[in-house]
């Protein structure tokens, strides 16, 4: 990997881990048998793999 794909990858996971607490914070779940959002921390982790994985996306290889 370059250093540019690394750098855009952890942002994606910064961005994606504030994204899955603001969403356990905001949204929630009132029952507690939600999976994600049950925790903050099942939210959060979520959130970063998935921002990781998005951001990950705009990464340009060389051929």
């Amino acid at each position: 990997m370059s250093k540019k794909a690394i750098i855009l990858t952890s942002i994606g996971v910064i961005v994606g881990t504030i994204a899955g607490y603001a969403y356990y914070y905001y949204v929630g779940c009132a029952s507690g048998s939600c999976a994600i959002t049950s925790k903050p921390i099942n939210s959060t982790l979520y959130g970063s793999l998935m921002g990781g994985l998005l951001f990950n996306l705009f990464v340009k290889e060389k051929k």
